[in-house]
């Protein structure tokens, strides 16, 4: 448990800042799931748009650091990958 007054500030902090940074992290997996769902459903149109959109969901957490700059170019990389399979397909 923390000792000094700075301490125990810093874990009240800590506590909001989990907390802000795993709602953010659960809105990227959304819309990561919401890409998928579209690519599984066949329609190249819809998963396009629904791919901007979470493109710029990706970009913003990762500008905040909630996830790696590379970590967000490979899944960005990879759902782009999905939807080109479609028109392949």
């Amino acid at each position: 448990m923390a000792n000094s007054a700075q301490a125990r500030k810093r874990a009240r902090q800590t506590v909001k800042q989990r907390a802000h940074n795993t709602s953010l992290r659960s809105t990227l997996r959304t819309a990561i799931k919401r890409v998928r769902q579209a690519v599984a459903s066949g329609d190249k149109a819809a998963a396009q748009s629904v791919f901007s959109q979470s493109m710029s969901v990706i970009d913003r957490i990762a500008d905040k650091k909630i996830i790696h700059k590379n970590k967000a170019a490979r899944h960005k990389s990879r759902l782009s990958a999905q939807i080109k399979a479609l028109s392949a397909a």
